[in-house]
């Protein structure tokens, strides 16, 4: 499982012309699973996300997390990030998940968010989304499981 964080001042997601998930300030999650994840790396990027400490205290040090600053999460499945360029011009998608498989798993990587106190808002599963954002710092990070 691999999580592209990008941290956020606000951001939402545009479907058919409708907001259907937006926040003020917290992370933007772009979530990509690929055949080997189990609902056991699902709730491993969960709990590492929600501990992370990447906003900063009183002295400028990135030493707070999500919760500590009232941050929110918007979830947006990304097939694309198991994307593989390195031959042709056109990227190979073999390595993501089937949405059969990744649907469910993305819903409860959200669920366990939620579990641990989190507020969450997400995209919609296999649409056409339009993601805006305005970028914090920028902090950008990639979270993967342990097997990569």
């Amino acid at each position: 499982m691999r999580v592209l964080l990008q941290r956020a001042k606000d951001a939402s997601v545009v479907v058919d012309g409708e907001i259907i998930g937006s926040i003020e300030k917290g992370y933007v999650l772009l979530v990509g699973i690929t055949h080997k994840d189990t609902e056991k790396d699902a709730a491993y990027i969960a709990k590492k996300i929600a501990g992370l400490r990447i906003y900063e205290d009183e002295e400028g040090k990135m030493n707070r997390s999500i919760d500590e600053v009232a941050g929110s999460i918007l979830s947006v499945s990304q097939f694309t990030l198991y994307g593989n360029v390195q031959k042709g011009r056109r990227p190979s998608f073999i390595q993501a998940a089937r949405p059969d498989q990744a649907e469910p798993l993305w819903e409860y990587f959200n669920e366990q968010l939620r579990e641990l106190g989190l507020n969450v808002e997400t995209g919609q599963f296999g649409a056409m989304m339009e993601v805006q954002l305005t970028n914090d710092g920028p902090v950008t990070l990639i979270i993967e499981s342990p097997q990569g």
